[in-house]
């Protein structure tokens, strides 16, 4: 099943090419926002569930050309992000240390919407492609063999990233939580449906070249890993979303105007674009690319406020 909110936030189920309005079906859920009403939904699924098929079976639905797409996962309680998951093509000798940040529940936008790049001395913009899970149940010390247990379904995440910004060291925060800087969707799409996360094509566009294009195999610390991790530290609930990184090789600058296509096989397409009012450029040229011709680090700014 493909979970989504539309328009004003109506909770609805893409079927084909369509959306099916499931409100009557989730009528009897009391919640206070879109995001307490998915919690809930998630929580309750295996009893909810018939329900909502049987709706989905008998409703037509409208084109999804025709609604305006939110985020599955409006503001979630949680978004853990995973830092160095992977191992670049095998160009990394050993894993990194497992290790993670938070991302601000004000970053998160939809599919359509518009990632605004700050007016702050970054080195570069950047947006990973990435897998997102969502958690179905109340996960805390859950060991390895039991972490697709607490795993409701998976989404397409794009982590922003406002590099090089001082003072050096004080990294995570404020790269990783500015307003706009989570998109996710466009639709939440249930476990069942997708038979092997470890297996999965990450592909991203932006202006329809692509940029980054690898698997979840290459992943280094795998779903199972991160779940039995990131539930050590602290409690995981319904609706919390953990993305679990990026192959940084095919990374590279964000500016005005781009649109940006993100597509984790069979999880639907999430589009955005982006909108610098600074009108900053950078080169095209991707890390991997740069790498090949023996330059270190990212490509610098070449134009604009801060260059």
């Amino acid at each position: 099943m493909k979970l989504v909110f539309y328009d004003d936030f109506k909770l609805g189920a893409v079927s084909g090419n369509n959306v099916v309005d499931l409100s009557e079906a989730v009528s009897g859920i009391s919640h206070t926002s879109p995001q307490d009403l998915m919690n809930r939904l998630i929580e309750d699924f295996p009893n909810q569930r018939a329900g909502l098929q049987s709706v989905i079976d008998r409703g037509a639905g409208v084109s999804v050309d025709q609604v305006r797409i939110r985020s599955p996962l409006p503001k979630p309680n949680n978004i853990v992000a995973m830092a160095v998951n992977y191992m670049e093509d095998g160009t990394r000798d050993a894993p990194a240390p497992i290790n993670a940040f938070h991302k601000s529940a004000n970053a998160v936008i939809g599919s359509g919407d518009t990632m605004i790049l700050p007016d702050v001395p970054a080195s570069i913009f950047e947006g990973e492609a990435e897998l997102a899970f969502v958690i179905g149940k109340r996960a805390s010390h859950v060991s390895a063999d039991e972490a697709f247990d607490y795993i409701f379904g998976y989404l397409n995440f794009i982590d922003g990233s406002a590099r090089g910004l001082p003072p050096a060291g004080n990294t995570f925060y404020q790269m990783k939580s500015r307003e706009t800087f989570a998109p996710m969707g466009p639709w939440l799409v249930t476990a069942d449906e997708i038979a092997d996360p470890q297996n999965l094509q990450v592909r991203l566009w932006v202006n329809e070249e692509l940029k980054q294009n690898f698997n979840t195999n290459d992943m280094a610390h795998q779903i199972p890993r991160v779940v039995e991790w990131v539930s050590s530290i602290h409690p995981l609930e319904p609706g919390d979303v953990v993305a679990t990184g990026t192959n940084h090789r095919g990374l590279s600058a964000f500016q005005d105007g781009d649109l940006v296509d993100l597509e984790c096989e069979g999880l639907g397409t999430l589009r955005i674009n982006v909108k610098d009012n600074l009108k900053r450029t950078w080169l095209r040229e991707t890390r991997l690319e740069r790498d090949r011709k023996g330059l270190e680090g990212t490509t610098p700014q070449i134009s604009g406020k801060y260059s």
